[in-house]
């Protein structure tokens, strides 16, 4: 069953509105000897990184998240804090995923980021399967991921950054799935059926 790990903010609802769709059991918990049962975690994820990682700090479960070994998905700030650190309020993040996370330049583009962008996907890997290239997928942020080793997605706002990312079994989406139509959809039956 996957767990959604409640933090006290973000979009718990409705990610859970979206597996309801998929059939997909579920339960919402802050609880370590809860979470640690699930076969798959979501970290969902609306706001910003110094409070995210605060709250997930005040519920005790920071340096268990790094450990985790089932299939996990962070999605927005929840991909983010998966980073080594964010310029939003200079907050170091999990580590996991190596490199910094950085403002748009407002001087050039208009921040945030929001509405329907494209992702270019990488081939072959199972969190785009059934994905047409260059699909769209929703985004509201002001931050955002480099490109690296371990993106799976780029989209381009003024320059290329990370929409998607994996370091083994840890995924993240800087998208929305939950607010991306079908193929939001798509990418979270596609997580479900991994492993």
């Amino acid at each position: 069953m996957i767990g959604i790990i409640d933090y006290g903010a973000g979009n718990i609802r409705s990610v859970g509105n979206a597996l309801n769709r998929l059939g997909q059991p579920f339960f919402v918990s802050k609880d370590i000897a809860e979470l640690q049962g699930a076969t798959k975690l979501i970290l969902p994820g609306v706001g910003e990184a110094r409070s995210a990682m605060t709250s997930l700090g005040k519920i005790g479960i920071l340096q268990w998240l790094t450990t985790v070994n089932v299939p996990f998905l962070g999605i927005c700030i929840g991909m983010q804090i998966l980073f080594e650190h964010s310029d939003e309020r200079d907050t170091a993040c999990l580590g996991i995923v190596p490199g910094r996370i950085s403002r748009f330049d407002e001087t050039k583009l208009k921040v945030p980021h929001i509405g329907w962008n494209q992702v270019n996907a990488k081939a072959n890997n199972p969190l785009f399967n059934k994905i047409r290239d260059n699909e769209y997928f929703y985004f509201v942020h002001s931050f955002r991921a480099p490109v690296g080793p371990d993106t799976i997605g780029i989209t381009q706002y003024g320059e290329a950054f990370s929409a998607a990312v994996q370091k083994q079994n840890f995924y993240g989406v800087q998208f929305h799935t939950e607010k991306s139509g079908a193929a939001g959809i798509q990418v979270m039956k596609n997580f479900i059926e991994l492993c």
